[in-house]
């Protein structure tokens, strides 16, 4: 059975790459926490200065899995497990973001350091057309970068980002030409991987202070709405509107 996630280490790099192309890299509860679990016991090797998260295939990823098994709390526990470990971990973790960001993929790619994407790629909080709210930290993470009435723009009117207006807005890092992706997420790789690590460590534990002190409270507020939601005919429509390929027709129920 292949694996849903590759890990690769080569030399101080730890590369993390989500492997279930077929399905846009979409998110099963065992795949966050694995990817979580990875991320964690990188925190604590001293050999390992830069951590990648990227997508196989097109996508970065599609968020929740929502063709099989549908999310719950559990999968809840796990994203709110893995955004916490990428902002812990006290080496970089840069996101290469190679297609689209959508849902918890968006919130976790935004719970990296350094965010560089390719300009085909776009971001997402798709959460509101199943009848849900944002999770894995987004209502922390996207107003910590863009303020609060773009994110209530992503959040509510689901509006698709395209990675140029991401940079733009502050929202992301960089946005490179997709020919010359692979080349920038090398470079900023090895200059994360050659810096002064110990400096960046409290760089990030500053930073998380200043602009994201209220995180963990977020998570707990997100998992409690979405625990909620999950049982609410809104969301059982919208689970079949995407199944479907329709529009959901929602009752406010």
């Amino acid at each position: 059975m292949t694996s849903p996630i590759l890990v690769e280490h080569d030399g101080p790099v730890l590369r993390i790459t989500w492997n279930r192309p077929e399905r846009l890299n979409a998110f099963t509860t065992e795949m966050l926490d694995l990817t979580a679990e990875t991320v964690e016991s990188a925190g604590k090797d001293s050999g390992i200065r830069v951590v990648v998260l990227t997508g196989a295939g097109r996508a970065f990823s599609a968020g929740a899995d929502l063709g099989g098994e549908l999310p719950g709390t559990g999968t809840i526990d796990a994203a709110n497990r893995l955004t916490l470990a990428l902002r812990q971990v006290p080496q970089p973790v840069l996101a290469a973001v190679n297609g689209p960001a959508v849902g918890v993929g968006c919130s976790l790619a935004l719970a990296a350091d350094i965010i560089v994407a390719r300009e085909s790629a776009y971001f997402l909080l798709a959460f509101a057309r199943v009848g849900l709210m944002p999770d894995g930290g987004a209502t922390a993470l996207v107003p910590a970068a863009v303020g609060r009435a773009r994110a209530a723009r992503m959040a509510m009117l689901a509006d698709r980002v395209p990675a140029p207006r991401a940079e733009e807005w502050g929202l992301i890092t960089r946005a490179v030409p997709d020919d010359a992706f692979d080349a920038e997420a090398a470079r900023l790789t090895s200059e994360l991987a050659q810096g002064p690590t110990a400096a960046f460590a409290q760089t990030k534990r500053a930073l998380n202070a200043a602009v994201l002190g209220h995180l963990e409270n977020a998570l707990a507020i997100e998992r409690e709405g979405q625990a909620q939601l999950f049982t609410t005919a809104d969301f059982a429509e919208g689970v079949a509107a995407f199944r479907d390929k329709r529009h959901p027709d929602f009752s406010g129920k």
